[in-house]
């Protein structure tokens, strides 16, 4: 191993803007790394490379030049190095996340974390034991899952990936040999601290593959087992029994069921996004520009990390700079002087369930095309590590059939997918199947213009789960939802029903349930899909125009509202409905810029003015109703009754006429405004009486509208909400910023000696119709609100007269969960002043940086 380290001239410059005293850990852990090998060198600042001396024969030389905010900027001559640079710029900030992640990934945690512990997947709400996590992952992300991946991945994932790994183990081992002191103390010294092998990233792209889809179902799959057929065997429901469960459970309501009750992926999102692509037509310069801003957890391995990545000679350099998932070594959303792109979650369903017909003898058999088929027996076992510090052994049978694994489910303890005697359920993962995930990203990392980018959206069609918008300098805004999609047109769902097909219809509309005993229930094949099964892209949805696109996670019908996008599949998006109140807010963004009537000067877009417009924190449901409130409730503020009596509601009243509509730090009232629609959240957008003007699809964004004060589900909200404000003791009129903060930056005494004080938080919740989002998972407490949740990684980028980059953002969260890095809270408490970071792209920024740490690492691989 060899490495050369040079710091740059300004290394000890007392300009450096690292917020806390933060500067002192990271240089005395950059000085800690000279220690690393017969070959390591700290050079004098601005001294270099020595010249005399010639660079060793090395499998990686990669350099990473840190900027004052943490962004990583890596140069290297192919991507095997930077795939090094990379894996152990990750490792430097966030070893402990990456190094867990393993243990998921390899079905270890219960064998190093306990059998009581928990896993949770926060960006779809998965939340199980170690144990059942183990066993699920043990038996879909196997050998043979992830060979295709690795089979077919072009050259460059497959250098980088490996360069990663190596990159990774570097750091790991120089923190073992005790080098980086007081870094990364959650796991420094643990025996979970495992080294990285190439397999566990081909595993760690898998599980990010089927986030949306099979990942959902932990515990369901984990559980899954044929019944005993001995004794009384209870029979399941029907549907019209479960039609009944559910419609109770929902008060009722049958109409809204799919709005009432937790099934996966149903109702809001528990991941999400917002996004612009604005061209020439709309900008005050004519230059394009972009927003991007994915609503990810701040916990976890789906936190995006930033980075700048340069391979190749100076001639032929490939550049591009933006965010990725944790453990990825790629460029997930990001711009260069080409294009700049963004991603949200689309609402396109990546799986479907299959109905089998059961050998009534052997539960494991099943009917396919006339003949009977055995399920694949996978047999499992785990360690699980007890309390006192044994290890015991668990085993399981799970069972495959060949469309996939068998699963059980229940929705809100009625159960809707049983293995009974007759009949079992099973799953197809489009994703599971998605063999060119990683080549989409690096040729898109790779394309050499705007008009490629787009191209390669619908040639490669690896996309996963997220719709895309696109632009470029002078180019116009694309948008496409040209995603990895069951190929299931709605007359399939038609001829190939089940008897659970009323309930799906109900309970999760577009999402199938076919026959499984037939091959003409299997899914289709477009002539223009690379791969079976899916929709090719002449059948999902895509719009250019040239002023404008958006998303903020409805579907894509109304991407513009002056020309909606229909004819598409159930399974890809409704068309025609209610959008959320935040896609509403979204559009009513956009329209009010360019009609004038959002009280900014002019018309257009420069990028003061949307940097302004999307953390601005208003709210779409103040809009809609807060007049409405202060004329009913309170023009007489009589005591409105609540769910548990009589409520004063005069005193939150005054609080509300003065407040100033948004979830900025300093307005005042607005928590009682959430609790109020959080009483509302779980109702459907059209529930009977709630508004006086229905939803209508020829005027989707305005309607719903009129709040009906006179509804007592309203009134009793109001009431509920007000309650629950005074009951958290804070006062009525205190301000947003005394009662949300980061719940990931602990108040105490950091690793420079400094007080860390609580980092305050703007936004609102998608319930409330926020587009500025920040979401604590939960009511109000007498904390305040914890949040763990919202807007994430934030990219706006435009381009000047030279048709360079010009980009402004944060990681709201910070690049780094380790605690003692000067990485962990400065982005944040940037986010919280709204002060916007410039993302330095060229040489020239990056080198004038006056907190610029360069560090160069060599290598032969292992």
């Amino acid at each position: 191993m060899h490495s050369t380290y040079t710091n740059n001239k300004d290394l000890n410059s007392k300009s450096l803007r690292w917020r806390k005293g933060a500067t002192a850990g990271f240089l005395a852990s950059t000085l800690a790394l000279a220690a690393c090998g017969g070959d390591s060198n700290l050079r004098a600042p601005g001294s270099g490379v020595d010249p005399e001396l010639p660079p060793p024969a090395t499998d990686y030389d990669v350099t990473i030049r840190r900027t004052g905010e943490g962004i990583p900027h890596i140069t290297a001559a192919n991507f095997a190095s930077m795939g090094y640079g990379y894996g152990y710029a990750q490792a430097e900030d966030n070893l402990c996340l990456l190094a867990e992640d393993t243990l998921t990934i390899r079905g270890l945690r219960a064998r190093y974390l306990g059998g009581d512990g928990r896993y949770t997947i926060p960006a779809n709400g998965a939340a199980t034991t170690n144990i059942e996590a183990d066993f699920f992952w043990r038996s879909l992300a196997t050998d043979d899952a992830i060979a295709p991946l690795r089979e077919v991945s072009d050259p460059e994932v497959l250098a980088a990936s490996r360069g990663f790994v190596d990159g990774f183990n570097r750091y790991r081992q120089e923190i073992l040999a005790g080098q980086h002191s007081g870094r990364h103390l959650a796991c420094r010294d643990a025996d979970w601290l495992l080294a990285l092998e190439e397999n566990d990233m081909y595993r760690r792209y898998f599980r990010l593959a089927v986030l949306a889809s099979s990942s959902v179902f932990v515990d369901g799959v984990a559980n899954a087992a044929p019944p005993a057929l001995t004794g009384d065997i209870p029979l399941p429901l029907d549907a019209d029994d479960i039609i009944a469960q559910l419609t109770e459970l929902a008060g009722g309501l049958l109409d809204g069921v799919d709005s009432l009750l937790p099934f996966p992926l149903g109702g809001e999102l528990p991941f999400g996004s917002n996004m612009y692509a604005l061209s020439g037509e709309t900008t005050h310069n004519g230059e394009s520009m972009l927003f991007g801003n994915p609503h990810f957890p701040w916990e976890k391995t789906e936190r995006l990390y930033m980075a700048h990545l340069q391979v190749g000679p100076s001639d032929e350099r490939i550049e591009i700079m933006g965010a990725a998932l944790i453990g990825l070594p790629a460029v997930l959303i990001g711009f260069n002087d080409k294009f700049a792109w963004s991603h949200t979650v689309s609402t396109a369903f990546r799986f479907s369930f299959y109905e089998l017909t059961l050998d009534p003898l052997d539960p494991t058999r099943y009917l396919f095309d006339g003949e009977l088929i055995d399920m694949e027996a996978r047999d499992i076992t785990i360690d699980v590590l007890e309390q006192d510090g044994t290890l015991r052994q668990e085993q399981r049978t799970l069972y495959h059939s060949h469309y996939g694994p068998m699963l059980e489910f229940e929705v809100s303890g009625v159960p809707i997918l049983s293995w009974s005697p007759l009949k079992a359920y099973t799953l197809r993962d489009a994703n599971a199947e998605n063999d060119r995930l990683l080549n989409q990203f690096f040729r898109w990392n790779r394309a050499g213009s705007f008009e490629e980018f787009v191209a390669l959206h619908a040639s490669v069609l690896g996309t996963p789960w997220v719709n895309t918008i696109a632009t470029g300098p002078g180019k116009p805004s694309y948008y496409g939802d040209v995603t990895v999609v069951p190929n299931v047109p709605d007359s399939k769902v038609l001829t190939c029903p089940t008897a659970l097909t009323p309930v799906f219809a109900l309970l999760q509309p577009g999402l199938p349930i076919l026959d499984g005993s037939r091959t003409d229930c299997a899914w289709d094949t477009d002539d223009d899909a690379p791969a079976p099964g899916i929709f090719g892209p002449g059948n999902l949805p895509s719009l250019t125009r040239s002023d404008w696109v958006h998303n903020c996670n409805d579907s894509y019908w109304l991407t513009h509202p002056e020309e909606p996008l229909t004819g598409f599949a159930a399974v890809i998006g409704d068309e025609e409905s209610a959008r959320s109140l935040r896609t509403r807010q979204c559009i009513r963004q956009v329209q009010d810029r360019l009609d004038g009537s959002d009280g900014r000067p002019g018309t257009t877009f420069d990028m003061p003015l949307l940097q302004d417009i999307v953390l601005d924190s208003r709210l779409m449901t103040e809009r809609l109703a807060r007049d409405t409130v202060l004329d009913s409730y309170c023009a007489v503020p009589l005591p409105l009754l609540g769910s548990s009596g009589p409520v004063d509601v005069a005193p939150a009243c005054e609080v509300l006429a003065a407040w100033d509509g948004t979830h900025n730090l300093d307005a005042r009232g607005g928590h009682i405004w959430r609790e109020f629609w959080r009483g509302i959240n779980p109702l459907p957008l059209d529930v009977p009486g709630m508004w006086l003007t229905p939803f209508s699809a020829s005027d989707p964004v305005n309607t719903p509208a009129g709040l009906n004060p006179l509804s007592p589900l309203v009134s009793t909200a109001f009431a509920d909400g007000v309650q629950a404000a005074v009951d958290s003791g804070f006062p009525l009129d205190a301000p947003m910023g005394d009662i949300q903060f980061s719940a990931i930056h602990p108040v105490g005494i950091s690793s420079s000696g400094v007080q860390d004080a609580r980092i305050p938080v703007f936004g609102g919740e998608g319930f409330e119709g926020a587009f500025t989002i920040a979401s604590s998972r939960g009511p109000l407490t007498e904390d305040g609100y914890a949040v763990n949740f919202g807007n994430s990684y934030i990219q706006t980028v435009t381009w000047d007269e030279q048709g360079r980059p010009v980009a402004e953002g944060f990681v709201t969260y910070s690049q780094s969960t380790d605690p003692a890095s000067p990485f962990f809270r400065n982005m944040t408490e940037a986010y919280a002043d709204k002060a916007w970071i410039r993302f330095p792209y060229t040489d020239a920024d990056i080198n004038a940086d006056p907190a610029l740490q360069t560090l160069r690492l060599r290598a032969s691989a292992p």
